[in-house]
């Protein structure tokens, strides 16, 4: 622990222009990326339950929410152009409170589209907050340590990330029934817990628009360089396919956060909305890690490439392990306090592990030397988090037409394959051909 800590301390330090202000400015918006992020994997099973959805149309949580990234990625990243990074910050924060106010009208209606509506605004608000921050971490410092400064990031993300599902578990989603014993009015009052949590989310998010507005954090600047010649992001290589290598990386971290409460509710488990917190656990672990040893004892080439491999191990075991409470979850769990959770869902839990490095190794690897086009760089990767959004649905309609959901997490064996094709070569191409 000492160690991270001092690792932290230097992160603050990399940059002569950097303060631990803007750091500490940064930090907050990252928790606030996390809670309301992997909030969504407490929401999906009670949606599904509130509204009697089947699994795959509880999964249009994760589509309304992730493909506000696709299409407003590109539009917010001109806007970024002609406000700054600071003022998007703060129009973003506006939105997404905004976002968080759409949740009122949805839980009194229980209108499942006035749900996607509001998932869609707090997409939008994150869009544009993700598109500035992500290269604000990035440059700050060396370029090198930026995957140690983004892990730092990730620590307090995921951190978030395991909070949201414990709050909202006690105080929403507790003593949950199922969809055919809720009458009428127990459907009505259950809905209702949502509004004071999301009118105190918008309040919140209200008063960080003045912090980001008035406090001191600078306006990135950009050193000319040969890259400025060229007009398209897409004649970038290691860019575009940074961002190919993120779509297929947000799927299964997706995949991974949000549907391990529905495989839960599939083979039988109880407090399946908490579940989430489980692989957040992981992703703090291995954020941890990533803050200790990059770059002096691990390069973010090898991070990333490890990451990939480690990935297919676990999704191995979730497919060909116990659906029972067996020996790794006694390992893991059983002393712990937590209580044993079967083999397969332990699995889905430590692909966290193998998940955490991917998103801070791959930003620097596409950023580097990127110059102006830094915004419209940052909006192609930020596009590629269409991955949450698409990917699960495909993860939903395989185990809907299948039947056994544990088989369908196979899929992601193609989806770390693609990351490790970028941590291996493709983000050394400087050409197409």
């Amino acid at each position: 622990m000492k160690m991270v800590l001092q690792n932290i301390y230097k992160g603050y330090e990399m940059s002569k222009q950097s303060s631990v202000l803007p750091m500490l400015i940064i930090g907050g918006l990252f928790f606030i990326f996390g809670f309301v992020t992997w909030l969504n994997g407490s929401l999906i099973p009670f949606l599904k339950v509130l509204l009697d959805l089947s699994s795959f149309e509880a999964l249009f949580v994760s589509f309304a929410f992730y493909i506000a990234y696709t299409v407003m990625a590109l539009p917010m990243a001109t806007l970024l152009e002609k406000t700054g990074y600071k003022n998007g910050m703060a129009i973003g924060l506006g939105v997404m409170g905004v976002g968080s106010l759409l949740f009122i009208p949805a839980a009194f209606s229980a209108s499942f589209f006035l749900f996607l509506v509001a998932l869609f605004t707090l997409g939008t608000g994150l869009t544009i907050l993700q598109t500035a921050s992500n290269p604000y971490i990035v440059l700050m410092g060396d370029i090198k340590s930026a995957a140690m400064r983004i892990s730092i990031m990730g620590l307090i993300n995921k951190s978030a990330g395991v909070l949201a599902p414990i709050v909202f578990t006690l105080l929403i989603f507790s003593d949950m029934g199922s969809a055919a014993s809720l009458s009428e009015q127990e459907t009505a009052n259950l809905a209702s817990r949502l509004v004071i949590p999301y009118v105190a989310m918008a309040v919140l998010l209200f008063l960080l628009i003045a912090l980001v507005k008035f406090s001191g954090l600078p306006e990135l600047e950009f050193e000319t360089n040969d890259s400025e010649d060229k007009q398209s992001i897409f004649s970038f290589p290691r860019v575009v396919l940074g961002a190919v290598a993120l779509f297929f990386y947000v799927g299964i971290e997706v995949i991974a956060g949000d549907t391990i409460g529905l495989y839960a509710q599939d083979i039988g488990l109880v407090n399946a909305t908490a579940l989430t917190s489980y692989t957040m656990v992981f992703m703090v672990i291995a954020y941890g890690v990533g803050v200790v040893s990059i770059p002096k004892l691990l390069s973010q080439e090898k991070a990333l490439i490890g990451s990939a491999i480690l990935g297919m191990l676990f999704i191995v075991g979730i497919v060909f392990s116990s659906t029972t409470q067996t020996t790794i979850s006694a390992v893991l769990w059983g002393w712990s306090g937590i209580g044993l959770l079967p083999n397969s869902i332990t699995f889905v839990a430590l692909l966290g592990l193998s998940n955490a490095l991917v998103w801070p190794t791959i930003w620097p690897l596409a950023l580097e030397g990127m110059g102006k086009h830094t915004a419209k760089a940052s909006a192609l990767l930020i596009m590629a988090i269409s991955g949450g959004a698409l990917l699960p649905l495909l993860f939903g309609k395989i185990a809907q037409v299948s039947g056994n959901m544990q088989a369908s997490y196979a899929l992601g064996i193609l989806f770390y394959g693609v990351i490790l094709l970028y941590g291996m070569k493709w983000h050394k191409k400087g050409q197409w051909v």
